[in-house]
């Protein structure tokens, strides 16, 4: 691990000041991920600032009759809490399906958003990868590509984004409010919040340097049945080979986003549009442009069968 400073912030101004008056400089809440990848110098910060104290932790109702949800809530505390079971199930679904219970005890709401991908090549510091070193290239292409992306990927990049819970905040259509650091606020749709690979798969959101996710807002509850279906290869702590959270009313119009397939939660409105159609035409038009490998190939039936399964037991 690569030497480092760290301090303690103690509000959310000096936050942001401090990461913009010291150059490569991270924010560190439960640290899950962003320890692990420093350990392995695919993350070298040279500063931490520790938000930990920032009173970023609660959850509260708005004004619209929804949710703001702060950025250091836990997960473990995010997925138990009353008001998210009863009126946001897929939410405490999905995080119960990520992670262990060590881990959601640590892991806060932001860090669970802005968490890295699990691609084995990201991880080994020996082969060349874009997202971590940008313009040595990409060894997933031509390797192995079992649990990565077959649609919206990119020629320089095809690494899946891993967190469970960003395919619940897709489907119920979160915002995430930030707080930039010349002190300026602002709401972010979570559909606009991350960025496809293209050439440039190092930058995987919207966010500018040293801005500081401050809570998750989501809007009034949707009602209707709320599921959520991982497929993968054990039954506890493993990423999604295929995932599906879906939201869908009596009448059989919904929403659904899908884990394991893309760099970002995958959500098409005009996907959406078919779920009263059944599976078979709703995942079409998901995976509509999907460029599997011969690997991976098998994930394009999945999701449909997943989608089907989550249909039938949102029908009863």
């Amino acid at each position: 691990m690569k030497p480092f400073s760290y301090e303690k912030a103690s509000s959310v101004e000096g936050a942001v000041k401090a990461a913009a008056a010291t150059s490569n400089s991270k924010f560190i809440a439960g640290g899950t991920n962003l320890l692990d990848l420093m350990k392995l110098e695919i993350e070298r910060p040279g500063h931490l600032i520790d938000v930990n104290g920032l009173g970023l932790d609660t959850i509260d109702q708005t004004k619209e009759g929804g949710l703001r949800i702060g950025a250091l809530v836990r997960n473990t505390a995010l997925a138990s809490n009353d008001t998210v079971r009863r009126n946001y199930v897929l939410l405490s679904r999905a995080l119960l399906a990520g992670a262990s219970g060590q881990l959601r005890n640590k892991a806060t709401t932001a860090g669970n958003l802005l968490q890295r991908t699990r691609c084995p090549y990201f991880y080994d510091p020996n082969q060349p990868c874009n997202k971590r070193e940008p313009g040595s290239g990409c060894s997933a292409i031509g390797g192995y590509t079992r649990q990565l992306a077959v649609v919206g990927a990119s020629e320089a990049c095809i690494a899946t984004h891993p967190s469970d819970m960003a395919i619940a905040m897709r489907a119920l259509d979160a915002t995430i409010e930030t707080v930039k650091p010349d002190g300026t606020k602002r709401a972010i749709p979570i559909a606009e919040f991350y960025k496809l690979p293209g050439d440039t798969p190092h930058i995987e959101t919207v966010l500018q340097p040293g801005e500081l996710i401050t809570s998750v807002v989501l809007p009034p509850p949707l009602g209707g049945k709320q599921i959520y279906k991982k497929v993968r290869d054990r039954a506890s702590y493993a990423f999604a080979l295929i995932s599906v959270g879906a939201v869908i009313q009596a009448d059989g119009i919904g929403r659904v986003a899908v884990g394991g397939v893309a760099p970002k939660p995958w959500r098409l409105e005009e996907a959406d549009a078919e779920l009263k159609n059944g599976a078979k035409a709703a995942s079409a038009v998901l995976l509509a442009d999907a460029r599997p490998t011969d690997e991976n190939r098998f994930k394009v039936d999945l999701v449909e069968r997943t989608l089907g399964a989550v249909i039938t037991e949102a029908r009863g």
